[in-house]
């Protein structure tokens, strides 16, 4: 048995709607419910993103070096 529910949503969100089924391709109804189950996962089993759970360390602790996952110079030695 199938639940419908009815909400009345005002321009700022309805503009929200519009972008987000532009930039997924998934409808209104996928969307509503991909959104009950992130406030479900943060308010009543705690789940937090990985930003938030970071904090204010994030982008902290500044690196000289911006490409240590691809340049040879910073892999020499590695996989051999």
């Amino acid at each position: 048995m199938k639940n419908y529910v009815h909400a009345r949503i005002g321009k700022e969100e309805i503009v929200i709607l519009r972008e987000l089924k532009k930039a997924t391709g998934e409808s209104e109804s996928a969307l509503v419910k991909k959104g009950l189950r992130l406030v479900y996962e943060e308010e009543v089993t705690g789940v937090r993103s990985a930003l938030e759970v970071a904090g204010k360390s994030v982008g902290k602790f500044a690196s000289p070096f911006t490409d240590l996952s691809t340049h040879h110079k910073h892999m020499e030695g590695y996989g051999k």
